[in-house]
């Protein structure tokens, strides 16, 4: 099927976000405390609908349930994937998730949340939360326990272009002034381990610790990433992260580039720039899948993707 599908992406304000998805992506946003554009989602919470062509106004859960041939009629029940945009003004919670088989016991049928973060933009000095100083788990009761926070929480500087796997029991959290593009497997459960006694509409908001004490993993170990890269004249694809649960890569188109989806989907999001994709418009903040058998495809311009698929 050669026809492209580009996505609606939904917004969500939150008491951490700001309006830089607006100044920076052109967005129309609910807010100026919008924290995440979900990009591509089929996710209940936030379903994107399709904005052109023969599936124009169709949910991308609709497509997966009734069109499941544009995706090469995978066995999962709802699409593998989300796809994020996050502007954090403000530091997120500190938080945990869980893999697959927690996930799924605490909520039935849900997907546990791998997730990686490729770094867009963020302030000077910036960092963010990565693990934990915990040598076993009965030192890391004892640390929550008594609210030792500063001598549990483990951060690490960051600058623009960092990418990182955070995988489930990892605890994190993205700080203020960072922006980043998130590919997380299709779920939204987050268990939230502290959040700075901060208020939301006059109450704290809720805390996790005992399922994050469930899952945390003890003691903490960074998760390898790749980052090998094939360039030539014409561009530059930079294999960021393989897994069981997706591939993500960045391109870097500097002329022109001729590619093969032979994938059973693939997410692409033009994070920098502008060019087209088989003749058609694309610039930053377009968010698009190439369906099963859409075969090869050219990409023209000056602009940088990030792609996925599984």
């Amino acid at each position: 099927m050669k026809e492209i599908l580009f996505v609606e992406p939904i917004f969500k304000s939150m008491i951490w976000g700001g309006d830089r998805l607006r100044t920076e992506f052109d967005y129309t946003i609910p807010s100026d405390h919008t924290g995440e554009c979900w990009a591509i989602s089929a996710h209940p919470n936030g379903d994107c609908t399709i904005k052109n062509g023969s599936y124009k106004g169709k949910s991308l859960g609709w497509l997966w349930t009734n069109e499941g041939q544009l995706f090469g009629n995978r066995s999962e029940n709802k699409y593998p994937l989300l796809i994020k945009i996050i502007d954090a003004k403000k530091d997120l919670s500190i938080q945990v998730h869980p893999d697959d088989s927690y996930a799924d016991s605490y909520e039935a049928g849900a997907f546990g949340k791998t997730e990686c973060w490729y770094i867009l933009d963020c302030e000077e000095d910036a960092e963010i939360v990565i693990g934990h100083n915990a040598k076993n788990r009965d030192e890391l009761r004892s640390m929550i326990e008594q609210e030792r926070w500063r001598e549990l929480i483990r951060t690490r500087p960051i600058k623009k272009g960092d990418f990182f796997q955070i995988t489930p029991g990892t605890v994190h959290a993205i700080k203020g002034g960072t922006m980043l593009l998130e590919t997380q497997q299709n779920s939204d459960i987050t268990f939230r381990l502290y959040d700075y006694d901060r208020l939301d509409k006059g109450k704290p908001r809720l805390l996790h610790i005992k399922e994050s004490m469930d899952v945390i993993n003890c003691p903490h170990k960074d998760a390898a990433v790749d980052g090998s890269s094939i360039e030539n004249s014409s561009g530059a694809i930079i294999n960021l992260i393989t897994d069981k649960h997706y591939t993500v890569q960045r391109i870097n188109i500097y002329t022109e580039m001729i590619l093969d989806q032979d994938k059973d989907f693939m997410n692409i999001s033009v994070i920098e720039g502008e060019g087209e994709i088989d003749e058609t418009k694309i610039s930053k903040g377009d968010h698009f899948i190439l369906p099963y058998g859409y075969g090869r495809f050219a990409l023209k311009g000056k602009m940088s993707l990030i792609v996925s698929y599984k």
